[in-house]
């Protein structure tokens, strides 16, 4: 807002102008008001209108828009418009937490969202991924228990730290990301200072149709930094906008946040025969096994003018893949190929895609017809096939998305194990590899004050055997600080 620009006639919302901001039309002063006060009935029901259902998951964020511009050469890997050298594209992106409602405080201890929309000469591309590479599962079955387990209790509406650790005991594939969440990188610093990752798997196709598997990583050039359990308690009740602020206060003095993005290529065969399945939402693949290629920087320069129209009602769906980018055998990225835009058509309507944000800025030639809230024209023919000029499919098209060879009866199982197809693997080789001596006690620290908190047994116990599988040390300091503390 600005002060001393020239004063805009209050209208209704065709147009029509208003005698008053203040006063309801009213039979004298005292009088009843009356139903002909078109502009106060318009109001009164238009407020009762404003809110949208906020999102199941990843209902708290913002976000802003930018640019990407690849600034490295994978045009031997991928075909993608949006990936080829020198090529600059306007994209948005929607930071968020998993389990808090709309008003919830930034800084819970939760995986942040880091959703990217890249509006491409090929139509709208979507990633939608977290600040961590893995995730608390690699069977969407279990998805939506996931989230009512973090979510609040049927008796008490209060989130249960009992009930968290009921779920991630019972699931021991939980661990790898779990060790992250209870790590530094649990709260971030601010979204300026968090990494991006696509976590799931994707299918890059090149002109000659050669296919490889990839994961992305979007590496902050601020640094990454974080917060400790401490600043981040006293945030939640001092600004509970805190990271929401910090970003929009960034772009705003010109100190525009920018990520590169690296990404790890696997040769498509090679996933048959990796150590452990390439494909598994709990797992990274080492960077000593497949290391990280640079393509192209992502900078934010425009904050949002409306927060509702441009970011509540911004819809990214991973099944947004343009010719080039494709699926993998993840099941988790499978599911969520329905299941984000079935979200979308629930929240927002059917022609979600319509809303600004979320239109493509190359043409349409769509055979979508009606419905709410439907704006964009569509002409005659409205069916096809035809022979009356209606747009055709290209049937030399080769994507998206492009597939792949498999075969087998109709089961409900896991992934096949492999040699190193363990759950608490990677998570004991970050606690003594990656982590130093301080984090460490850091994570102790915060999976014990998390234990602490209403945890019961037979999960507590559950909690430190859980530990204990990650690493046999950490499991028993996590014990003797929680029995030491009771």
């Amino acid at each position: 807002m600005t002060h001393g620009e020239a004063k805009r006639p209050t209208t209704t919302d065709a147009g029509i102008p208003v005698v008053s901001d203040e006063h309801s039309l009213t039979v004298g002063p005292d009088g009843p008001i009356l139903l002909q006060d078109n502009y106060l009935i318009e109001q009164m029901a238009q407020f009762n209108r404003e809110r949208i259902p906020e999102r199941q998951p990843h209902a708290k964020g913002n976000g802003a828009f930018g640019t990407f511009e690849v600034t490295g050469d994978v045009s031997a890997y991928t075909k993608a418009a949006v990936f080829q050298p020198g090529t600059r594209t306007d994209m948005m992106i929607r930071f968020s937490t998993v389990a808090g409602e709309r008003g919830s405080p930034d800084t819970w201890r939760d995986p942040r969202g880091f959703a990217v929309k890249f509006y491409t000469s090929d139509g709208n591309y979507d990633m939608v991924g977290n600040n961590t590479p893995v995730f608390f599962m690699r069977d969407p079955m279990k998805f939506q228990h996931f989230i009512r387990s973090q979510k609040r209790r049927a008796d008490t509406n209060s989130r249960d730290k009992d009930m968290q650790w009921d779920f991630w005991t019972l699931s021991p594939e939980s661990a790898h990301q779990v060790t992250w969440l209870m790590g530094d990188r649990g709260i971030p610093k601010t979204w300026r200072h968090m990494n991006g990752y696509s976590s799931h798997t994707y299918m890059w196709v090149n002109s000659q149709e050669e296919k490889f598997w990839v994961k992305y990583h979007f590496k902050t050039d601020q640094g990454v930094d974080f917060l400790t359990q401490q600043e981040a308690d006293h945030l939640a009740g001092a600004d509970g906008d805190y990271h929401q602020n910090d970003l929009f206060q960034a772009i705003e003095r010109g100190d525009h946040p920018s990520w590169t993005l690296y990404m790890q290529i696997m040769p498509f065969a090679e996933a048959e025969t990796y150590r452990f399945n390439p494909f598994d939402l709990t797992k990274i693949w080492p960077h000593g096994d497949y290391p990280l290629i640079e393509v192209g920087r992502m900078t934010l320069n425009r904050n949002p003018t409306d927060h509702h129209t441009e970011i509540e009602q911004a819809a990214f769906e991973p099944n947004n893949l343009v010719p080039g980018v494709g699926p993998s055998p993840d099941k988790m990225l499978l599911a969520r190929m329905f299941s984000y835009a079935d979200a979308h058509r629930a929240r927002l309507g059917g022609n979600y895609k319509q809303i600004p944000v979320n239109s493509a800025q190359v043409p349409v030639h769509s055979y979508s017809k009606d419905g709410a809230m439907r704006v964009d024209k569509i002409s005659d023919p409205v069916y096809a096939p035809n022979s009356y000029g209606g747009p055709e499919a290209d049937p030399n098209l080769t994507g998206p998305p492009p597939g792949w060879h498999t075969s087998g009866e109709i089961v409900q199982q896991p992934y096949t194990k492999r040699r190193d197809d363990d759950d608490f693997g990677q998570a004991g080789t970050m606690v003594r590899e990656v982590l130093d001596d301080a984090a460490r006690e850091r994570l102790v620290s915060n999976v014990a004050g998390h234990l602490l908190d209403g945890v019961t047994e037979p999960v507590l116990k559950r909690a430190f055997e859980y530990w204990r599988n990650v690493d046999a040390d950490i499991g028993d300091r996590i014990e003797r600080t929680v029995n030491n503390n009771r």
